[in-house]
């Protein structure tokens, strides 16, 4: 009987989850370099960092564009009258739900960008449009949508940008929706014009200067010649009022107390600034809501996302570099020395490898097939021989019962180390047995010689 084969599995299986693995965390690390609307400084016109807006900021003022930076949802609603401008809402995520539903009653001549928003906003917001699919990562393509140019007169010129990570459809409404950029830019014209972006990668400092962003965000913005520019550091709070209703449009900038032209600080970027209403100053509600909050880790902020992510890489590697040069998995096989060695350190060192991985099945497997082998040449039996002829031939040949040499040479595995030595003990007393003398041929007879053989 020959020896199990041992299953060799895991040599496909391993190589498979390890692929798969490294896949997965190269996956995981590219949507992390994607920001959150929901972090500190983002797509803000004062952050300097990756994910910060200071750089189209800057881009927006030296085309003589206005920017207002307004950190309170009611007041930049404020600032939208008197003036055609343009709102920007670059995270749309953190709008209060009391306030989402006033974007849509803009004053005429306002134009809405929002960007990358999520489906609840579009639905409070009135807006007849639905994300219909979403990438992983964002691609650059070309202002035409199936075909047809973009509608868009500002988008004249513009080259591939990189805008599509959602795409938009409408709902099906009245309003006409026009889409650009393989439907990663959509408008809808009405009493107020409103733009959707699929996603923030030509607004933000990192990206700006790839492909054709840059164009993209400016002329996007600039075509009222004032930007609003609504900078969330956290989820909005409530507003301090109900937002207006369905009949009436937002509260005028005059409710405030201040003229259209004596606003403080109107179009410095620091006009949210001791405003009634605005909740980042101190009041008597609460401390402050400043942008400053230092309860995130230093450390993580301290280097960009794509240092953590190779670090994280890295570290995968070393594991499969230590898993790779780790002993071999599952039970011990046989392969060919590659040198010649005697056999008492041969058996000494396979014992050793045996003892450590605590494969006694194998070592006793491997103990009686050797057996059965010297058993069956010494009985002058043929190696393919069946199990009970063997057992027989053994069990008359020492005179032990056949039960008792079944068991000795087919047994169940050891359990123990002292089993393990027991059983080698009594297959090699059953191996080197006397049996019974074999016949030796009879010596030749001389034969007698005729008379006339002279040999």
């Amino acid at each position: 009987m020959t020896p199990r084969t041992p299953r060799r599995r895991h040599r496909v299986v391993i190589p498979v989850v390890l692929g798969a693995l490294v896949l997965t965390v190269t996956l995981v690390s590219r949507e992390i370099d994607q920001p959150d609307q929901t972090d500190r400084g983002f797509l803000s016109p004062v952050s300097t960092g990756d994910d910060g807006g200071s750089r189209l900021a800057a881009s927006l003022t030296s085309n003589g564009v206005l920017v207002q930076r307004e950190t309170d949802t009611v007041r930049a609603l404020r600032a939208t009258r008197g003036a055609p401008a343009t709102l920007f809402v670059p995270a749309p995520e953190l709008l209060h739900p009391r306030t989402v539903d006033a974007l849509g009653l803009l004053p005429a001549g306002t134009r809405l960008v929002l960007v990358d928003p999520p489906r609840r906003v579009l639905d409070a917001a009135g807006l007849p449009l639905r994300p219909t699919a979403r990438r992983w990562a964002t691609r650059a393509v070309a202002p035409h949508h199936e075909g047809r140019p973009c509608p868009l007169p500002e988008m004249t010129g513009v080259g591939a940008a990189a805008v599509t990570r959602a795409r938009y459809a409408p709902t099906g409404a009245v309003e006409p929706v026009e889409l650009c950029f393989a439907a990663g830019l959509a408008r809808l014209r009405g009493h107020s014009e409103s733009l959707v972006v699929g996603a923030s990668d030509p607004f933000r400092n990192s990206r700006i200067d790839e492909w054709g962003n840059r164009a993209f965000a400016t002329r996007l913005l600039a075509g009222t010649g004032r930007v609003v520019w609504l900078n969330l550091d956290g989820p909005a709070p409530p507003p301090p009022e109900p937002p207006p209703g369905p009949a009436s449009p937002p509260p005028d900038r005059t409710d405030s107390g201040y003229g259209e032209h004596d606003h403080p600080d109107a179009g410095t970027g620091h006009g949210e600034e001791n405003a009634p209403g605005d909740r980042s100053g101190q009041d008597a509600s609460g401390p402050a809501r400043s942008g400053q909050d230092d309860s995130t880790n230093p450390l993580w902020s301290a280097f960009p996302p794509w240092f953590w992510a190779l670090l994280l890489q890295l570290l995968l590697a070393a594991l499969l570099v230590g898993a790779g040069r780790a002993r071999r998995l599952g039970p011990p096989t046989p392969e060919p020395l590659p040198v010649t060695v005697p056999a008492a350190e041969t058996v000494r060192g396979r014992a050793h490898l045996y003892q450590r991985a605590q494969a006694r099945e194998s070592a006793a497997e491997t103990l009686r097939a050797a057996a059965r082998a010297r058993l069956a040449r010494r009985l002058h039996l043929s190696a393919d021989t069946e199990r009970e002829g063997l057992t027989a031939a053994v069990a008359t040949r020492t005179g032990t019962p056949r039960e008792t040499v079944d068991r000795l040479l087919h047994g169940a595995a050891p359990a123990t180390d002292q089993e393990l030595l027991d059983l080698a003990t009594g297959l090699d007393r059953a191996a080197s047995a006397d049996g019974p003398a074999e016949p030796r041929p009879s010596p030749p007879v001389p034969q007698p010689r005729s008379e006339g053989d002279h040999r």
